[in-house]
């Protein structure tokens, strides 16, 4: 196994420690909601957002780990809430996640959309915490936690999801595509990145190029999922394929073909490394992770 492969589990078992870590102990009258909250962040996935945050927290020259932890660890949780309500019957009605059977299916469909409104709540619970670990920094921790709160609400994900809805069930042009990978899928590998650069110092410049270099990365990652959809297995993707057609959403595959999709991942993707090398500084393995999970197979 390469350098590279043992790093990147190594890295997934560190940040699936560090989640355990902070999630809510199984107790109590309400022990039902934290349940499903830990199950739906427990459901495993490839880390990536935490994971990018991380390494670009040690690009912009970051050192002390402990002020970046809490906000990984609350991002993951504003993706997995995401999940479960994306899973919901009202919205794509998918009953594996992961491999393994979804919050709704598991614990009805009241307390999965309970267990999304509390994982919501419990990010910002946790990334307020970066404050007590590092006060002399507030400055710099309220700037990361408005972006956390732009990039996962209306001007973000939440945007995108608004839209993909609304436009579910009848073609749409390339336009509006893209503006629903960029806000439903980009925005939150967007805060990811940029919350790392801001935590690690980067200047308003530099935050401003992580965040393009982020935009790309988005959206090569959206249209290789989409590919996905179409020539993978549920046994290696672990969710249902062809759930794009089955619920009548356009794609670039639907719009561009499976040939022309593919060689927009490999331009933006080209794009968002090259930007990465404009920084002042290195991080190979952060330059080889994104090729990784731009091109992966699951």
């Amino acid at each position: 196994m390469s350098n590279f492969k043992n790093e990147l589990e190594q890295e997934v078992e560190f940040i699936n420690d560090l989640i355990l870590r902070y999630l809510p102990d199984e107790t109590g009258l309400d022990k039902k909601i934290r349940e499903a909250m830990n199950y739906s962040v427990n459901a495993g996935g490839k880390r990536v957002r935490p994971m990018l945050m991380l390494e670009v927290y040690k690009l912009c020259g970051g050192d002390d780990c402990q002020v970046v932890y809490p906000f990984m660890v609350a991002l993951e949780c504003i993706h997995s809430y995401s999940l479960v309500h994306d899973d919901l019957p009202a919205m794509d009605n998918d009953e594996y996640r992961r491999g393994r059977k979804t919050t709704h299916v598991v614990y009805g469909e009241d307390m999965a959309i309970l267990a999304g409104d509390a994982l919501l709540n419990y990010a910002f619970e946790t990334a307020v915490k970066a404050f007590v670990l590092e006060p002399e920094d507030s400055l710099t921790i309220g700037n990361a936690i408005r972006v956390l709160g732009e990039k996962a609400g209306i001007y973000g994900m939440l945007g995108g999801q608004v839209i993909d809805v609304k436009e579910t069930g009848h073609a749409v042009s390339k336009d509006v595509l893209d503006t629903i990978y960029e806000l439903k899928t980009g925005a939150l590998i967007e805060a990811a990145m940029m919350i790392g650069a801001i935590l690690g110092g980067a200047s308003q410049e530099e935050v401003k190029t992580v965040e393009r270099i982020a935009s790309l990365v988005g959206l090569a990652f959206q249209v290789q999922d989409d590919i996905l959809d179409v020539t993978s297995t549920q046994e290696e993707l672990g969710k249902p394929i062809h759930s794009d057609e089955k619920n009548e959403k356009t794609t670039y595959v639907t719009l561009l073909g499976i040939d022309d999709a593919k060689k927009v991942v490999e331009e933006k993707s080209e794009e968002a490394i090259s930007l990465l090398q404009t920084l002042p500084n290195e991080n190979p393995y952060l330059e080889e992770l994104l090729i990784e999970l731009i091109h992966r197979k699951k």
